[in-house]
């Protein structure tokens, strides 16, 4: 079996309204009140319809310069910690590909397979990374979780999970100048060969062309990737193809803060 990665909100002004007539304003006063009122600007004037208080608005377009770090030939099966190590150098963090290999969380299920060949059982990449991730024994993936759990060993505190956010969400944070972990297929098209195992009480149902890649931008039609299998650094892909391949993965990304 082979994977292509081998391949404040301000709340409106409101008055009290107070029943007591000895309360109540001549209306002199009431239009002196409103004179000077109207003089204070909006605490809201400048501020766009919907965008949260000091969260700067998502910019046209973005490209990140983020090192590119080649998975091979250390790492066959190893798309998703490659990736992480170019996302955290760009976050100032030393540290390499062999580093987060060695720390990143694993599923020690062996594969056991049939007579002809079928996976039966393996591990769970939600749990931590399936297999070998040399390639000296057969290897899979891992996915969000453990990934996040290595974030946070390496920047305490501000690991992010954007998986199961809308798409949108993941241009946010490249916007904002952080790199996303994305998961994709090994040509960023939809998944055409999916495979499944049992894993204790579970059925694992996964696709075997799965790969993860690093966003580092975009534009009105493209989205740009540092690829560790290929080796190219700010692929350009067509925005929808790639979103509908990352929608099929279970929208899975990480980043950091």
């Amino acid at each position: 079996m082979k994977k292509l990665c081998l391949l404040v909100s301000i709340l409106p002004l409101f008055g009290c309204n107070n029943t007591d007539d000895n309360t109540v304003s001549k209306k002199s006063e009431q239009d002196s009140y409103t004179q000077i009122y109207e003089q204070v600007p909006s605490p809201v004037s400048s501020k766009k319809e919907g965008t949260p208080v000091n969260q700067p608005a998502k910019k046209d377009s973005v490209i990140l310069d983020v090192v590119l770090i080649k998975q091979n030939p250390e790492l066959r099966y190893g798309c998703e910690v490659t990736s992480l190590a170019m996302v955290l150098n760009h976050a100032g963090v030393k540290t390499d590909k062999m580093d987060l290999y060695r720390s990143i969380q694993k599923d020690s299920d062996p594969i056991k397979k049939s007579p002809n060949g079928d996976i039966l059982h393996w591990g769970n990449p939600a749990d931590g990374f399936v297999g070998d991730m040399t390639g000296r024994q057969p290897g899979y993936a891992v996915f969000d979780k453990p990934m996040e759990a290595l974030i946070n060993q390496k920047l305490p505190g501000r690991a992010v999970n954007l998986s199961n956010q809308p798409f949108e969400k993941v241009l946010e944070h490249v916007s904002a100048g952080f790199p996303v972990v994305v998961w994709t297929t090994g040509d960023y098209r939809l998944p055409d060969r999916w495979e499944s195992w049992n894993h204790g009480q579970q059925v694992i149902k996964t696709p075997l062309d799965l790969h993860a890649v690093v966003l580092v931008g975009y534009d009105a039609n493209y989205v740009y990737l540092n690829d560790p299998l290929s080796g190219k650094k700010q692929v350009r892909v067509g925005k929808d193809q790639f979103i509908a391949s990352w929608n099929a993965l279970k929208n899975r990304a990480v980043s950091y803060k």
